[in-house]
């Protein structure tokens, strides 16, 4: 596809202007909590705004999000006299829709009465399809042209003159100083024939694209390009007639590349016809190694296929959505994305409650979420309105009833999806019970998955079975048992005692609880709704005897604690049959996290993380749950399914880190200084109860971000001690100039290394939230990784 088939303006240009007037108003402005907008009493337009369709991360209908509520409770508190004399509309839900950007950031929309939201989010959603479609057709470095062409286009000429040369340089992350810019400008305008007047207008997309691949390919004469060298070692430097091989064939592609190099022993030469119909069809740089023949490609093409996705790390077999058969087995058989204290957007004792969080929670896959529930206030006509936040702090309150809405919202979109299972705190008197149990009947309905008697006899209900359900973690007490957990905060209280003592088979302790065991009663009509029954756990042996849907919830220290004591081999038969459910230390009032590791290690399904806080953790477990689409379950490894004591697999890996690739400024910020790229390689494993976390670190390449080349004869070797559980971690880090001063995260990508493959590999990068959109929707590193297993499968 040439160049100017994709000419401004275009799909990949980017930019979506509204041109309506008056149809569609924002609420978002530059407040989080939309009082700027509801004070004025007006709308603001979006006649002329700008806005960056490769950024946005989804389009979500209603009033979800935390400026939605925000603008929400200002207008409870407003009559409609008020309103009216004001000039201020009402928040009609279904006029309503947000657009998701990468991260975190929102733009909330209203249409006007008498529009169409359902036409504008047709049109909306359109425009966004294009723009992937389009995608697929252009190479990495001409798409990050095109991402960043508006911006610096600034006379809007469609073409790059030598003042704005130096800020395209900029924005790519590749350093020139400014004197040289010039005159590599006006070297490279005379090789084109340009006379001084075209010089004067400027280069065009396309001239742009040959000089950034120019660049890339004459920086630093003295440094051999790792995929120039790669294509030499294995096919050849020589072709016939000893000419310098420019091109390969598909039997090479198949035998020398794919078959031995990658070691994917079923690939066919149909598939190689595939990738090489791609390729042929995929927009590179306009350079005169140009090849026409369809059984060949290019060594542009070839590198063009090392960086794609199709080449990806992460095998694409882990990563696609298991068939139906595959989500048959009971509940206790799966790893569950969870969440820990879901509604918070930040710290544990001063932050927002959001709904707006669930939603993001849900879409990034998790699939147990908490809530803490409180007795709130009543309406105007006496009805309790049970309430959302941690309790005994300064976290502000939400609505029970507005989360159980957003999850009908996203379960009317996403009807397929397997249980969301919602872990309840239930803090309530009697009559706010009631009403959440009757709020969830009359929201939820038939997606409330209600469990009769029978069901709770036998095995645990599967992934399929409930898919598109709603089930209830809570209590279902079937006596006035006093005893059994209700909150997190007694199981906490309890592992106080366990750092004391700790219970085995043939003990059990009771410990010093000066704690005040007050019971909170369970309302029959919350109860009945509830599948999965808390627990206070006394001994592995009563615990197994018990039915499966009762379960267990464990704080990280008592994750330790049973394993530093040689139980975790009782806790992985348990978990083969009933549930456990971890959750940080009440310690980490920032909402940092553990390392959910030795968790998984044993078996755990609900290894709960506080999602809000974008640390190594938390990337964690985006790599964990990546595999099986990112639906939130990962049906766990056989050696945690077996009967008996079974060992870990081990393995050893060796890495070699490349070559970059269009490796953005942190947080995909447009402006500031060329960036520092060096790559952090951590293992994150498990050995005798114990968790291992081994980093290595590659060199420093200095302003350079758009094709960085570490010293790929540098080797990095992990020594793997459980393979079916630890997750190889690669994070690009920016090393600030000022020795003072904390170096910068950029990227990361997490691989559970049963998900690894082997050979010279994309690790495709995302940002701190997991998201691969706007700025680093091209960003990827070159890996070598070979690896031996001491044992026949991971």
């Amino acid at each position: 596809v040439g160049g100017s088939s994709l000419m401004r303006p275009s799909i990949l240009s980017r930019k979506w202007s509204g041109t309506s007037q008056n149809s569609i108003g924002s609420i978002s402005g530059d407040t989080m909590d939309g009082s700027a907008v509801l004070e004025a009493g007006v709308l603001s337009l979006l006649s002329d705004t700008d806005v960056d369709i490769g950024s946005i991360d989804r389009i979500q209908s209603g009033q979800m999000t935390l400026k939605f509520e925000m603008a929400r409770k200002k207008e409870r508190r407003q009559s409609i006299a008020q309103r009216n004399s004001l000039g201020i509309p009402m928040l009609d839900e279904k006029r309503s829709f947000s657009l998701i950007f990468r991260g975190a950031e929102t733009l909330d929309l209203i249409v006007d009465r008498g529009g169409d939201r359902e036409e504008v989010l047709y049109i909306l959603n359109s425009i966004i399809g294009q723009y992937e479609s389009a995608k697929l057709k252009v190479g990495n470095e001409v798409l990050l042209l095109r991402y960043i062409w508006n911006d610096v286009d600034r006379d809007d000429s469609n073409t790059i003159n030598e003042k704005e040369m130096g800020e395209l340089l900029n924005r790519i992350n590749f350093h020139v100083k400014e004197k040289s810019t010039g005159a590599m400008y006006q070297k490279f305008a005379k090789t084109l024939g340009l006379t001084k007047t075209q010089r004067k207008q400027g280069l065009s997309f396309d001239q742009c694209v040959t000089l950034l691949h120019k660049t890339k390919r004459d920086m630093a004469t003295w440094q051999v390009k790792p995929v120039t060298q790669l294509f030499y070692d294995i096919f050849g430097q020589f072709m016939t007639k000893n000419k310098v091989r420019k091109k390969v064939s598909a039997t090479s592609f198949l035998n020398k590349f794919l078959l031995t190099e990658q070691g994917e022993d079923n690939k066919t030469m149909e598939d190689v016809i595939q990738i090489f119909t791609k390729l042929h069809q995929l927009e590179l740089a306009d350079v005169s190694n140009h090849i026409t023949e369809q059984n060949y490609i290019s060594l542009e093409q070839f590198e063009a296929y090392l960086l794609s996705r199709d080449n990806d790390i992460f095998n694409p077999k882990r990563e696609h959505v298991c068939k139906s058969s595959e989500m048959n087995k009971p509940l206790s058989e799966y790893w569950i994305n969870s969440s820990h204290n879901t509604y918070l957007t930040g710290d544990q004792l001063t932050s927002k409650s959001s709904v707006e969080m669930y939603t993001k929670a849900l879409y990034r896959g998790c699939r147990c979420l908490e809530l803490d529930i409180w007795d709130g206030a009543r309406d105007e006509f006496g009805n309790p309105m049970p309430v959302v936040y941690h309790g005994r702090t300064l976290t502000s309150k939400i609505l029970f009833e507005d989360i159980i809405k957003s999850l009908e919202v996203f379960l009317m979109l996403n009807p397929k999806t397997y249980p969301i299972i919602l872990s309840l705190e239930n803090h309530c008197s009697i009559p706010f019970q009631q009403a959440m149990a009757s709020q969830m009947k009359s929201i939820l309905g038939r997606l409330l998955y209600v469990p009769d008697e029978s069901s709770l006899r036998g095995p645990l209900p599967s992934p399929s079975q409930l898919r598109g359900k709603v089930v209830l973690k809570g209590r279902r007490p079937t006596t006035g048992a006093t005893d059994d957990y209700d909150t997190d905060d007694d199981a906490a209280d309890d592992d106080l005692t366990e750092m004391q003592s700790v219970r085995t088979e043939k003990t059990t302790v009771t410990g010093n609880t000066k704690k005040s065991q007050t019971s909170v009663k369970i309302a029959p009509e919350l109860a009945k709704l509830t599948l999965f029954h808390g627990t206070k756990f006394k001994t592995w042996r009563e615990s197994e005897q018990a039915l499966t849907h009762h379960m267990h919830s464990f704080s990280e220290s008592r994750v330790r604690s049973f394993c530093k004591h040689n139980l975790s081999q009782n806790w992985i038969q348990y978990n083969q049959t009933h549930i456990s459910r971890t959750f940080p230390s009440g310690n980490r009032t920032t909402s940092s996290n553990y390392s959910p590791i030795l968790a998984w290690a044993t078996g755990c399904q609900m290894v709960a993380l506080n999602l809000q806080t974008a640390d190594e953790m938390v990337r964690m477990n985006y790599g964990r749950f990546r595999e099986n689409g990112e639906q939130g379950y990962v049906r766990k490894p056989s050696t945690l399914l077996m009967k008996g004591v079974t060992e870990p697999r081990t393995t050893h890996i060796e890495v070699k880190i490349l070559s970059g690739s269009c490796i953005p400024k942190p947080k995909g910020v447009s402006d500031g200084e060329c960036i520092n790229p060096y790559v952090n390689i951590t293992l994150f494993d498990c050995s005798d109860g114990r968790e291992v976390t081994t980093t290595q670190v590659t060199n420093t390449v200095f302003n350079n971000g758009f094709s960085p080349i570490w010293k790929f004869e540098d080797t990095f070797n992990f020594d793997v001690k459980n393979a079916c559980v630890a997750v190889m971690q690669f994070t690009v880090m920016d090393k600030n100039s000022t020795p003072t001063k904390t170096d910068e995260f950029i990227a990361s990508a997490s691989i559970p290394i049963a998900c690894m493959r082997q050979g010279i590999r994309s690790v495709q990068l995302s940002d701190a939230h997991n998201t691969r959109s706007g700025a680093f929707d091209f960003a990827s590193l070159l890996v070598k990784v070979m690896f031996e297993h001491c044992q026949a499968e991971i």
